[in-house]
């Protein structure tokens, strides 16, 4: 029995269906999200199981872990995208992940995967990036410092308590579920999709720059990553880059939009880059293609899968 923590969020509710689909059991924690999605509802009770966890209560993540037999953790844990408070961030990755720690310790669970984020590489200029590249101390953001913390205090921990404790470094995710309209291509798909304009009046002047970079990965892809890295019977590194290896640009997804719905509206580009951003941002997956992953989606047909969704299931 595998325990998703964070089950009920964007990845975690992707990465459930990709290990239910494979024949494994779940159980999803929820803890502010008190939903049942339509896609588990068959599989309520038999290969998928809800339990109410607060992560950083340790009372509560022994007993699920107990009460589940869980044989192992994916630890998906992150704070909103649109933070409540620094202070319940740290609290949140601190005593949280100590708590998902000391139970692998003390129920000895398989595996314990962390998911970070290709986030950690913010500031390096120029991609591709292999996990074993030396990490920029400063974190312009919330993400990038404590995935970066993250993953230094649970390898450590894992190597004093002998835990097999792996970190997944998760490309920049879009596709099916995501709720939040946080990043650019999910606003583009979803103006495509209902053929409206895209909002981007958060942003300055209202538009975003073209030049802008990132390794968009579909999430389907990283679903599957994730899986196959965390049933994999021996691992041989302790990090792992799960995207798309390849860097596209605003200007590559807009094109992308455009060739899924031909006459898509929107003039949401500016010339340009802005200032600090990486060139080429993509990712060394030479590590996870020992496992067997590769990338099924390229920015073009990711686009285009997830329009089809949108249009079929709106949000």
């Amino acid at each position: 029995m595998i325990l998703i923590i964070g089950g009920m969020g964007f990845i975690g509710l992707n990465t459930a269906l990709r290990f239910v689909e494979v024949g494994e059991k779940v159980v999803i924690t929820q803890h502010s999200t008190h939903r049942v999605p339509d896609l588990f509802k068959g599989a309520i009770g038999t290969r998928v199981f809800i339990a109410r966890m607060d992560v950083t209560n340790p009372y509560e993540v022994f007993e699920v872990v107990r009460r589940h037999q869980i044989d192992s953790i994916v630890n998906l844990m992150a704070p909103p995208a649109r933070s409540v408070s620094t202070q319940a961030d740290y609290h949140l990755y601190t005593q949280g992940l100590q708590n998902v720690l000391e139970a692998a310790r003390t129920f000895a669970l398989r595996r314990v995967s962390l998911g970070s984020s290709v986030a950690v590489y913010g500031g390096l200029p120029a991609g591709p990036f292999r996990e074993d590249v030396g990490l920029p101390i400063p974190s312009p953001t919330q993400v990038s410092a404590f995935k970066k913390g993250m993953e230094m205090h649970a390898h450590y921990y894992a190597a004093q308590n002998k835990l097999d404790v792996v970190a997944l470094r998760i490309g920049s995710i879009y596709g099916p579920l995501y709720y939040s309209m946080h990043n650019p291509v999910s606003r583009l798909c979803h103006a495509a999709a209902r053929n409206a304009e895209p909002d981007f009046n958060d942003r300055p002047d209202g538009k975003i720059f073209e030049d802008d970079q990132a390794d968009w990965t579909y999430v389907k892809d990283v679903a599957r990553g994730i899986q196959m890295v965390h049933t994999a019977e021996r691992l041989a590194h302790r990090v792992y880059n799960i995207a798309s290896g390849r860097a596209a640009s605003n200007k590559d997804v807009v094109e992308a939009v455009r060739k899924a719905v031909p006459g898509a509206r929107g003039s949401a580009l500016k010339p340009g880059r802005t200032p600090g951003n990486s060139t080429n941002p993509a990712t060394d997956l030479s590590r996870v293609k020992e496992v067997g992953y590769q990338p099924e989606h390229t920015i073009e047909t990711g686009v285009a899968a997830y329009i089809d969704w949108l249009r079929t299931n709106p949000q």
